[in-house]
């Protein structure tokens, strides 16, 4: 019985924007997985939740623990395979809102910086331009400042791991609630970097598809 109460539970609690009869668009919170960790007490996820609800389901894409916002979930293996080449023919439109540390100078900009896993640091990415790092670029625009803030409209070319977070900070204005890039990083209860848009064309019915979280912050 116990069991069942929390499988409802962590139904109760998956947010979804949009289904049909091959993904499903979930608003994922901040600090929660996008998919199972290794550890037993990480089984806990988006994903792990969407198998709870549907029976079965795919990962297509992953958003950092930490992030919130848009994330897609397959409920078929082909459905999987069509949404992955997508993504790797970069015909998918993603924006992220972001509030950062100061006041960052201009309306618009581009960040083209490589990055690579920072192994004794691990998570942690470094820009970096060794034999093993891979080309990113973001883009940039200013929305407002904020008091001592800027938030931004952020626009990822490529998808490497927690490039808007290193890119953000690069420039020397860390996201704020960033444990691992933000300098003045004081424990704050999350990250304030949201997956706000995602732009595809459906892989079965060809349709192009729009859908928007509002950003909770």
């Amino acid at each position: 019985m116990r069991d069942e109460q929390v499988t409802l539970s962590k139904q109760a609690t998956l947010d979804i924007l949009y289904e049909d009869d091959w993904f499903a668009v979930i608003n994922k919170p901040a600090n929660c997985l996008s998919v199972p960790g290794r550890e037993s007490d990480k089984l806990d996820s988006i994903l792990h939740r969407a198998e709870c609800l549907f029976g079965e389901a795919f990962s297509i894409h992953r958003l950092d623990e930490a992030t919130s916002g848009l994330i897609l979930v397959a409920k078929t293996h082909e459905c999987q395979k069509r949404m992955y080449a997508h993504f790797r023919e970069r015909e998918v439109k993603k924006e992220y809102r972001a509030l950062l540390r100061g006041h960052l100078k201009g309306d618009t900009g581009q960040v083209r910086k490589p990055l690579r896993c920072d192994w004794p640091n691990r998570p942690r990415q470094i820009v970096c331009t060794d034999e093993w790092s891979k080309d990113s670029i973001t883009f940039w625009e200013k929305m407002d400042y904020e008091g001592q803030t800027t938030r931004v409209r952020l626009t990822p070319f490529t998808g490497r791991s927690h490039q808007l977070r290193v890119h953000m900070q690069s420039l020397g204005h860390g996201i704020i609630g960033d444990e691992f890039y933000d300098d003045q990083y004081t424990n704050e209860p999350r990250l304030l970097l949201h997956a706000y848009r995602l732009e595809f064309r459906h892989p079965f019915t060809q349709a192009w598809l729009a859908f928007v979280a509002p950003c909770p912050f």
